[in-house]
């Protein structure tokens, strides 16, 4: 076993609805290490499932969680907390098979909002400069079209996890939601909430200013560069539409 992760939910017939983390080991160095990509498989595997109004709430909280705001409960019509008591338990692990790296999953019990949601939490387990770079992962998984269980696909998805693939058009938040996920991209937030539109101006010169902190010859971390470059690129895009 080489990554290892738990979540506790609600059971999909309980009046309350609720996500916890147990057991994590989620090793992320070098990156993108086992733990990474397991979050984003996560992810990928039940991101089809999760009902379209609630994906652009779940890219401003990927931004949230990456940025360490304080998360307002709940989320996705769900409450995230510490305690497990009376909640199932879905397990979920990146393992070695003849020298490649596959994913077994017990997630049977749980709704797919509640596994995408206990990996996105699980980011907030990480200090704030290793977070970007697993958000990072997590969000291509957010961006999968493919069948994440299928055994020529896994192959596929690891390296459009990696950031090599092209298991992906436009970001799906921008798809559901364009403007708010624009504003989150680009940083026009107040306490994690979108502010108001601004004007072509002030986003040419954030773009410009985060493109810059983006780039791998000015400290940008270069296996999460392209993707932070992409998204900035889109989001300028819709702004100034």
């Amino acid at each position: 076993m080489l990554a290892e992760l738990e979540i506790y939910h609600s059971r999909p017939i309980a009046p309350t609805r609720r996500v916890a983390i147990g057991r994590t080991d989620l090793p992320v160095h070098p990156a993108p290490a086992a733990g990474s990509l397991l979050l984003g498989a996560v992810v990928a595997r039940h991101i089809r499932a999760v009902d379209r109004d609630l994906l652009a709430d779940l890219t401003r909280l990927t931004h949230q969680i990456e940025r360490g705001y304080r998360i307002a409960q709940p989320r996705l019509r769900h409450r995230f907390q510490e305690d497990r008591v009376g909640l199932t338990r879905s397990r979920h692990r990146a393992v070695a098979v003849g020298g490649s790296l596959s994913f077994v999953h017990d997630d049977h019990s749980g709704l797919p909002v509640q596994q995408v949601l206990g990996a996105v939490y699980a980011v907030a387990g990480f200090d704030l400069d290793t977070r970007r770079m697993v958000m990072a992962v997590v969000r291509r998984g957010i961006r999968w079209v493919g069948d994440a269980d299928e055994l020529d696909d896994v192959a596929r998805l690891i390296a459009h996890l990696q950031g090599n693939g092209n298991g992906f058009a436009l970001p799906v938040g921008s798809n559901s939601d364009p403007v708010s996920w624009a504003l989150g991209v680009l940083e026009f937030t107040s306490n994690g909430e979108s502010i108001d539109r601004p004007g072509k101006d002030d986003v040419t010169r954030r773009f410009r200013t985060l493109i810059r902190d983006a780039h791998p010859d000015v400290g940008g971390a270069s296996v999460v560069a392209a993707s932070r470059i992409q998204e900035l690129t889109e989001a300028r895009r819709i702004l100034l539409s």
